[in-house]
């Protein structure tokens, strides 16, 4: 059974986040300690198996995923070595999460694009006064809680969530 969280503390790691497809194939294991082999994975993702299978080495590699016991045939399955991945703040500040904002943010626009029109994509934006600590709060409370309603039977949704500071209340540079 994977982990609560990991936390990637390292660079490499984090290059590891930095594709669309990589960020699905965390999902899609990710999604109640599933184990799935590459064929099965390419299937579920809808992608050539040759194609996934190099992305498959570069989370393996990061040690964001792992292999698991019972192999058939050829193949061992996969798994997340967590169910959720939280990128610590130093890497975030280095510039190193550069790649992985940009996955995400892309993962986000094909979203809107595909959904938006169709009154499937769903956002909110408000502004709070609060520190950070207290903004993780709410963010692993909003986890917790979807966890709770999580139902196998409806299709999965991607949610992502994204805090900073108001621009409005930076000080212009001068």
């Amino acid at each position: 059974m994977p982990a609560d969280v990991f936390t990637i503390s390292k660079p490499e790691q984090l290059k590891a986040l930095g594709h669309p497809l990589r960020l699905r194939v965390l999902e899609v294991l990710g999604e109640s300690g599933s184990e799935l082999t590459n064929r099965e994975l390419a299937a579920r993702l809808g992608v050539d198996p040759g194609h996934l299978h190099f992305h498959v080495r570069m989370l393996l590699g990061a040690g964001l995923i792992e292999r698991s016991d019972g192999g058939r045939r050829r193949e061992e399955p996969y798994r997340a070595v967590a169910t959720h991945v939280h990128v610590a703040p130093e890497l975030i500040a280095s510039g190193a999460a550069n790649d992985a904002r940009a996955a995400m943010l892309d993962e986000v626009q094909r979203g809107w694009a595909a959904h938006a029109g169709s009154g499937r994509f769903r956002s909110a934006q408000i502004t709070v006064r609060m520190d950070i600590e207290q903004l993780r709060e709410v963010f692993t409370t909003i986890v917790a809680e979807t966890e709770k309603r999580e139902d196998p039977s409806k299709e999965p949704l991607l949610i992502t969530f994204i805090g900073h500071p108001h621009p409005a209340e930076e000080a212009p540079a001068t």
